[in-house]
């Protein structure tokens, strides 16, 4: 008898260990979509605050003039930073890139001064852009406003084809979830069926029976989704270990909301399953039992 209760008890740790295995591989893959769907965003947000435009100074604004207008646009909302770059350091760049000084031969300095701006992300698509060009060019000593608007266009084209998908692909495999954790459950309580049963006879009801089998769930589910946030934020730290500028895409704030919601999910879905399969063998006749 002693045996037997102990290869019993056995039988359940590692039923209880197979099953909590299974649901964390499934929550393992449902986090990497959350996390690819949030850091996808924050990329867009990076991508397109590093998409900068010039303003080209005219050569009768002078160089304080220039300074103070420069602070004036770092108190706009729509600008994130800002870069001087003077006639000196315009010609010094050219010549660097070019192998040869223009102003040897022309005689003089053919660049002028400017103004890179950098925009904040809410601000970087071509209507809103338009509106800036509107309102920066009302001041006289700005020659001309240069942005790269095939390539801002593109990568708003390209994020929203991008968001579509891994959102598409985020409801597919939640939906994929539920069904394999479900069948894990529903396998695990299948082989109890008959122990439900027999505490059906012994006249405990629905609540009783099921709280044990719930409570055992709740837990697999707890256990799975800190695994699977475990090797989550493994891997995420080893990224920004090795790369460390992705720590502005990978921020501890997507971890956490990966992170809980993984937990969540976890416990949730677990909980859900069991309820429903338990509910089904409850419902059914004992000779139901034997052809299922």
């Amino acid at each position: 008898m002693g045996k037997e209760k102990k290869h019993s008890s056995s039988f359940i740790d590692m039923q209880f260990v197979t099953s909590t295995i299974s649901t964390m591989l499934v929550l393992l893959l449902l986090g990497l979509v959350v996390f690819f769907v949030l850091s996808a965003n924050n990329l867009s947000i990076y991508v397109k605050e590093n998409i900068s435009f010039s303003l080209l100074i005219s050569d009768d604004m002078h160089e304080s003039a220039i300074l103070q207008y420069q602070k004036k646009l770092n108190d706009e909302p729509f600008v994130k930073a800002t870069t001087y770059i003077s006639k000196k350091q315009a010609l010094k760049e050219q010549t660097e890139a070019m192998g040869t000084d223009p102003k040897e031969f022309l005689g003089y300095n053919p660049f002028t001064a400017s103004i890179e701006i950098k925009l904040n992300s809410d601000y970087a698509n071509s209507d809103s852009i338009a509106k800036i060009e509107k309102k920066l060019k009302k001041n006289s000593n700005i020659l001309e406003v240069k942005y790269p608007q095939e390539l801002m266009d593109a990568v708003n084209d390209n994020i929203k084809k991008i968001s579509i998908v891994l959102l598409s692909l985020a409801g597919l495999l939640t939906l994929i979830s539920f069904a394999l954790i479900n069948n894990t459950i529903r396998l695990a309580i299948y082989s109890k069926r008959f122990l439900i049963h027999t505490m059906k006879l012994v006249g405990a009801n629905w609540g009783f029976i099921r709280r044990p089998f719930l409570r055992r769930n709740i837990w697999s589910g707890i256990i799975a989704g800190l695994m699977a946030d475990g090797i989550l934020m493994g891997t995420a730290y080893t990224l920004v270990t090795y790369e460390p500028e992705l720590i502005r895409i990978i921020t501890p704030e997507v971890m956490l909301i990966v992170s809980a919601s993984v937990l969540l999910f976890g416990i949730i879905i677990t909980f859900l399953c069991a309820y429903a399969s338990i509910n089904k063998y409850l419902r059914m006749k004992a000779s139901t039992l034997y052809y299922i």
